[in-house]
C-alpha cells in the first residue's frame, strides 16, 4: 500500500487519465478522491458516477444531461455529470460495464471535451480529467471484442493496482482498530479494543469482500457488543476449525504483528515487552518507529 501511495502522489500533479483496478470493496473510490485531493483541480468537484449501476438507457442521460422534453417524463433541464465536472474530476465507476455505444461516446468526449444534452443542439466544453476504476480484465474484455481498443488505449495512461486485503494481512488490525474507534465515537460506546481472540479470527479470514466487508464486520460488532472489548461472539465470521492460519506475507509482518501482542500484553510498557522480547529498549523504539505501532 506504501506503494500505492507513492503512485497516488506521483499521478495526482499530473492530468492523466488514471485507471484504478481491484476486487470490489478494496477501496478504489477512495484512491480517486485522493488522487482528486492532491491534485491542482481539488478545488473544483470530484463528481461519482458508477457505470455498473445504471441502466444503459439512463446513463447517457446521467453523464450527458438533458434538455426539457428531451424524452416522456423530462421536464427540465438536467446537467450531466460530466457537465458537473467543469474544472474538476470525473471518477467513473465499473467502467467495465459501459455499454458499446456508451463506450463510442465517452471516446469522442475524452478525445474533444466537447458533448451534446439530449434534445440539444448546442455543443458544450467541460474540462475534466477522467478517473476510472474497475474490478475486470480489461485486456481481456479488449481480446473478445466487449470494451473498444482505441477506448483501452485512450484511458490505460496510468494504472494503480489495489492488492485484495487476503495479500495485505499486516493491514487487517490497524484497519480495524480504526473502524471501531470511528464506531465508539459515532455510537457513544466505550468499545475501543479488540480481543486478542476476535482479533486473531479476523487475522484468519479470507475476507473475499475486502476493506468494505471489514468495516462491515466492526460496525456490526459495535452494535451487538456489550463488553469493553470486541469478542469473536460480535463478528459475523465463521472458519472452519480445519482451515490453517494464512501464512503471513513477510518476516517483518510477523516480527510487526508479534511485538504489537509483547506490547499489548505489556499494556505498552516499552521497558517490560523488551526484556520479554530479549532487546533493548532503544532496538524495540526503532522497531516501534519503522513499523508505525501504536502503544
Amino acid at each position: 500500500m506504501q506503494r500505492v501511495f507513492e503512485l497516488i502522489r506521483t499521478v495526482a500533479e499530473t492530468d492523466s487519465t488514471v485507471v484504478i483496478r481491484g476486487e470490489s470493496g478494496t477501496g478504489k473510490e477512495l484512491i480517486a478522491r485522493a488522487i482528486h485531493a492532491q491534485s491542482k483541480r481539488r478545488f473544483h468537484p470530484i463528481v461519482a458516477v458508477n457505470a455498473g449501476s445504471i441502466p444503459e438507457s439512463l446513463l447517457e442521460s446521467e453523464l450527458f444531461g438533458h434538455e426539457k422534453g428531451a424524452f416522456t417524463g423530462a421536464q427540465y433541464r438536467r446537467k450531466g455529470k460530466i457537465e458537473l465536472a467543469n474544472g474538476g474530476t470525473l471518477f467513473l465507476d465499473e467502467i467495465g460495464d459501459v455499454s458499446p455505444k456508451m463506450q463510442i461516446d465517452l471516446l469522442r468526449v475524452l478525445e474533444t471535451k466537447r458533448f451534446t444534452r439530449l434534445g440539444g443542439t448546442q455543443e458544450i466544453t467541460s474540462d475534466f480529467r477522467l478517473v476510472c476504476a474497475t474490478h475486470k480484465d480489461l485486456e481481456e474484455l479488449v481480446a473478445t471484442g466487449a470494451f473498444r481498443e482505441d477506448l483501452y488505449y485512450r484511458i490505460n495512461v496510468f494504472n494503480v493496482r489495489l492488492p485484495p486485503l487476503r495479500d495485505r494481512r499486516e493491514d487487517i488490525l490497524p484497519l480495524a482498530r480504526f473502524f471501531v474507534e470511528k464506531y465508539a465515537r459515532a455510537m457513544a460506546k466505550p468499545v475501543l479494543k479488540i480481543s486478542p481472540q476476535a482479533e486473531d479470527l479476523l487475522h484468519r479470514y479470507r475476507w473475499p469482500g475486502n476493506v468494505r466487508e471489514l468495516e462491515n464486520a466492526i460496525e456490526r460488532a459495535m452494535v451487538v457488543g456489550s463488553g469493553p472489548a470486541v469478542q469473536p461472539d460480535d463478528l459475523p465470521l465463521r472458519i472452519g476449525a480445519d482451515e490453517p492460519a494464512p501464512a503471513e506475507q513477510s518476516l517483518a509482518a510477523l516480527e510487526r504483528r508479534h511485538i504489537e501482542r509483547v506490547l499489548r500484553d505489556a499494556e505498552g510498557n516499552v521497558t517490560q515487552a523488551a526484556k520479554v522480547l530479549g532487546i533493548d529498549r532503544a532496538t524495540l523504539y526503532n522497531k516501534i518507529k519503522r513499523y508505525g505501532i501504536r502503544r
